[in-house]
């Protein structure tokens, strides 16, 4: 069991699904060179290969961070630099902070199973969407998936420092029919699904490829629409 640290910095600005890069960059042109890694995931030339800490979103139509770990003390980062007048795309936008909130939540394995639902959630990399798409059967298609949620499931615990000795549990329930987004210039397959797993999960957080970009958006089930 690990509690693990969370910060939501909702504005009241509203932002397009299209923006959420651009909202990235805004945020990034108003810190100093030597601001964090989290904020950007990359190291020089290099990118950092672990789960993100800093997660850029669209919430409720709104602009929001969601932070987790450090992230929740590297955003501090942005609100020493005491500017909020951001350009995304060609507009200026005075940013307005709606909410900050924060909590803990536990992460840990249980021995029942929680319902969650993932929108906009980004599985595949070139090699698997062949694999995906040479497969016939539907059950087959939805154990390949799982097989893949319980990989990204692995890797954000992995992110938090939290390692089991005990199976994940898995179980895609339903699946909306598959759409086409354009993730960094790439068209990729995106699923919207509801799926049970043993393993307790924070809101908000993203499972998938694109998380800090606002994919693969996690809720759980029984909390309705946000």
């Amino acid at each position: 069991m690990k509690k693990i640290k969370i910060l939501c910095v909702r504005f009241q600005n509203e932002l397009r699904p299209d923006e959420i890069e651009l909202f990235r960059g805004a945020v990034l042109s108003k810190l100093q060179e030597v601001s964090s890694v989290l904020f950007h995931n990359h190291v020089g030339d290099r990118f950092r290969y672990s789960y993100p800490l800093i997660q850029y979103k669209r919430l409720g139509r709104q602009a929001a961070i969601v932070c987790l770990e450090e992230g929740t003390e590297a955003i501090g980062e942005l609100f020493s630099a005491n500017d909020f007048c951001f350009r995304i795309g060609q507009r200026m936008v005075e940013m307005k902070i709606s909410s900050i909130k924060a909590r803990q939540v536990i992460v840990q394995l249980w021995d029942n199973l929680f319902t969650y639902r993932l929108a906009r959630w980004l599985p595949f990399n070139e090699e698997n969407y062949r694999a995906y798409r040479e497969m016939d059967g539907l059950a087959d298609r939805y154990a390949f998936l799982e097989q893949k949620l319980t990989g990204n499931l692995l890797s954000f615990a992995k992110g938090m420092g939290i390692y089991f000795e005990d199976r994940v549990i898995c179980k895609i329930l339903e699946t909306e029919d598959p759409y086409w987004i354009t993730y960094k210039g790439v068209r990729m397959m995106a699923f919207n699904i509801r799926f049970k797993s043993n393993l307790s999960l924070p809101d908000g957080i993203g499972l998938g490829k694109g998380v800090s970009l606002g994919n693969g958006l996690l809720w759980t089930y029984s909390y309705g629409k946000d």
